[in-house]
């Protein structure tokens, strides 16, 4: 994409000139995708099996054509744009209990997610999964509804060896979950399915009964904790600072519906050795490229990464022109995806463009090294494992910029529009 090697004693103090220095390193990045919902995999199933097949390649093969999808969210039973609420073990009566789980099951998501990420498996097998739930059963919560309410702590043993179960039944299926949050959004229990889950009780349940359960069963599969905007970092914090469970506890995820992207860096300096992931973003029908992808690519893109975050995933990966399903009592009824499907027919939507910026040449492994601001830059650069390097940049002023990309002797001539992202490798 370079345009111009130029002489190093071309350059003048007064032009501007990003530099990439590859000896200050960072985090590792695991990848950059999107959440494949019931309703994404509800449209996929509905193209005929030769257009799916072309646009799951599109989406996740490695191809020349392809963006390369190297990270998918999934919910744990029903999110919010499903058909209906649902968790994998709803029992008829509503007095009834299940402590021994005995009527568990993946239920729903055997008809539609699962065949779809089976599909997708096949064509990037490394590709890296996170469970979220958003609910656990409506009997284990003290409103005995899929909406809102809180875990009785009675139960918070019991739903230990729930989220236990799914992760070993995924297994079963050839489908390894690298990491779980342990609740969507606790914080906001107004959706639906949700859970309002407060930070001195996400830390009892890590530390009395999900961590030993996990360390019991040999589950290596990563605990991430809050999973929420960044407004509030005091709630991961408040959850790390627990000494029962701290130990089990990989690192925390955010969103950006509320806070600053800065947020991220506080937390990664109150607790170092913890990872950070960014995990959730809508963009709102009809969507707006000139809008959205600066917004996106600035806060999400750039901003995410360069205040450590392992993963950056857009909300959504499909969604069809009528913006369904979606559950009632509080479901999103205008989430765009990557990509709108209608019938055989697919539209790339905003999102498709902001995360393929990064995930068709970030590799999972790539190491984000240090690049300085520039007034009306904004960046963030990697090192790929095959040593390549990767640099991210977005235009984000008024006007046409013109600037020097230096990489120790190697200098460079670039230009962006206005708006305008572009993605540097070499």
């Amino acid at each position: 994409m370079f345009q111009k090697q130029i002489d190093p004693q071309e350059i003048t103090q007064s032009e501007l000139k990003l530099t990439v220095d590859t000896e200050t390193t960072f985090q590792s990045m695991d990848g950059f995708g999107f959440t494949l919902s019931q309703g994404s995999a509800k449209h996929l199933l509905g193209m005929s099996k030769e257009a799916r097949a072309e646009i799951l390649q599109e989406l996740f093969g490695n191809g020349e054509n392809d963006i390369r999808i190297s990270y998918l969210r999934l919910s744990v039973a029903a999110s919010d744009l499903n058909e209906y609420p649902f968790s994998y073990n709803d029992l008829e009566d509503s007095l009834a209990t299940d402590p021994n789980l005995t009527q568990f099951s993946l239920g729903p998501d055997t008809l539609d997610v699962i065949p779809v990420l089976k599909q997708i498996l096949k064509i990037n097998p490394n590709i890296k999964l996170m469970a979220s739930p958003w609910s656990p059963p409506a009997w284990m919560k003290d409103n005995k509804d899929t909406r809102g309410g809180s875990l009785l702590e009675e139960y918070e043993g019991t739903y230990a060896c729930y989220l236990v179960n799914y992760i070993q039944a995924m297994k079963e299926l050839g489908i390894e979950i690298d990491a779980l949050t342990i609740q969507n959004e606790p914080l906001h229990p107004g959706n639906n399915p949700s859970l309002l889950m407060l930070p001195e009780q996400l830390a009892r349940f890590i530390g009395l009964h999900l961590g030993p359960a996990f360390e019991e069963n040999g589950i290596k599969t990563k605990i991430v904790v809050y999973d929420h905007n960044a407004d509030r970092p005091d709630y991961p914090i408040a959850v790390l600072r627990d000494t029962l469970a701290n130990p089990f506890i990989d690192g925390s995820a955010f969103h950006l519906y509320g806070g600053e992207i800065e947020a991220l860096s506080e937390v990664h300096q109150a607790f170092p050795d913890k990872n950070i992931y960014f995990t959730e973003q809508w963009i709102g029908a009809p969507g707006s490229l000139e809008g959205d992808m600066p917004w996106h690519v600035k806060n999400l893109i750039i901003g995410a990464s360069r205040n450590w975050a392992k993963t950056v995933l857009e909300w959504n990966l499909t969604s069809n022109p009528e913006l369904t399903p979606f559950t009632d009592r509080g479901g999103c009824d205008r989430c765009l995806g990557a990509v709108t499907i209608d019938g055989d027919s697919v539209t790339r939507n905003p999102a498709y463009y902001i995360i393929a910026h990064a995930s068709k040449f970030v590799d999972p492994g790539s190491v984000r090294v240090d690049s300085n601001p520039l007034d009306g830059l904004a960046n963030v650069a990697f090192v790929r494992p095959d040593r390549k390097k990767v640099l991210i940049v977005l235009n984000e002023s008024d006007e046409a910029k013109s600037f020097k990309i230096q990489e120790k002797e190697k200098i460079f001539e670039a230009a962006l529009n206005p708006g305008a992202v572009g993605t540097w490798i070499w």
